[in-house]
């Protein structure tokens, strides 16, 4: 038979790879979209389908992660095998700037669903996407065992998330799982994210638009993956035989410094020419290292990254730049539905 999926984020970087794996796996795909002015799924123009078409195994609702009553209804009327919850204000900057936003969206959010889930009777298996955010100033490399530090609200509202969905789980022994995911990029990487701010700032440099790149802590420490290997990790925790909560990262770590100096080099540009530091990009509290050690998830699930982080930087600049060099010539065309 064939399985029902429902997103939460599907709009997004992961939400949009995560569809296209799901769909390559005969998956029928739900996803969320918050209701916008503007189209908000560019993301997902490779994979979009019309709601004439027949026979179709990707549908959009309208929905928001603060609507408590619209998640029951559409997970009542869905009734999906799985839910992959991956919506979240999850700018961790602008969480400081908009914390009890975050707090609601990102932190109750979750269980709303979680409610949702359980309101609506479905024999459902649930992800939540936890953030290695959680572990602030915590020693690296951090596992499944470290304990958590946030130190932003964002990394507050995704501790929530993260017990909210081990409560559900011991409570009403729902399948609820916690992928904690250090950070993994791609070139569907929202613009204001420090990797996609780097690699789009050389691309555009390289073309001449601008000629000067501001970023903040130089000196923090990531630990940086490519997306579409993390929503495969994702997809294999709901399919182990019993819910457990997964580390998902490379091991290596790189700083802001190291990830555009490999950017920009990789169009041919000295980084020191073009970089400068701006205070207001700084947090009121830093983390300044974060790299995880994903021992339990290669033994459990079988995963692994395969990209490491010079190579992703290099892809995301040389995909940057084919983008803006696209755009330039006029080839990229938005069609209206």
């Amino acid at each position: 038979m064939t399985k029902t999926a429902l997103i939460t984020g599907i709009t997004g970087q992961d939400g949009s790879y995560l569809a296209e794996l799901l769909l390559s796996k005969d998956y029928e795909v739900h996803g969320i979209v918050r209701r916008a002015s503007t189209f908000n799924s560019e993301r997902l123009d490779e994979i979009y389908e019309d709601p004439h078409t027949a026979h179709r195994r990707l549908f959009l609702h309208y929905g928001d992660l603060s609507d408590a009553v619209g998640l029951v209804n559409l997970v009542r009327d869905i009734a999906p095998a799985e839910v992959y919850h991956l919506g979240a204000q999850s700018h961790v900057k602008v969480s400081f700037e908009m914390p009890e936003y975050t707090a609601d969206v990102t932190g109750t959010g979750t269980i709303r669903i979680l409610e949702a889930i359980r309101a609506a009777g479905v024999d459902t298996r649930f992800y939540q996407a936890s953030s290695s955010e959680m572990y602030g100033t915590a020693r690296s490399p951090q596992s499944e065992y470290t304990p958590f530090h946030p130190r932003s609200p964002y990394g507050v509202a995704k501790l929530f998330g993260y017990w909210a969905t081990i409560n559900y789980r011991e409570a009403y022994g729902m399948y609820a799982v916690n992928g904690v995911l250090f950070n993994h990029e791609s070139p569907r990487r929202g613009e204001t994210f420090v990797t996609r701010k780097i690699t789009r700032a050389a691309a555009r440099i390289k073309e001449g638009l601008q000629n000067t790149l501001y970023l903040g802590n130089l000196d923090a420490i990531r630990d940086w993956g490519y997306a579409p290997e993390y929503v495969e990790g994702m997809w294999h925790m709901l399919q182990a035989d019993a819910p457990s909560d997964y580390v998902l990262a490379t091991g290596v770590g790189a700083s802001v410094r190291e990830f555009a100096e490999v950017a920009f080099a990789a169009l041919g540009l000295n980084w020191l020419d073009h970089v400068q530091v701006d205070e207001q990009y700084l947090r009121p509290a830093e983390v300044e290292e974060l790299i995880g050690d994903a021992s339990y998830a290669k033994a459990a699930l079988g995963w692994s990254p395969r990209t490491l982080w010079k190579d992703l930087a290099q892809l995301m600049a040389v995909a940057d730049w084919n983008l803006v060099r696209e755009h330039l010539a006029g080839q990229r065309i938005r069609v209206d539905r």
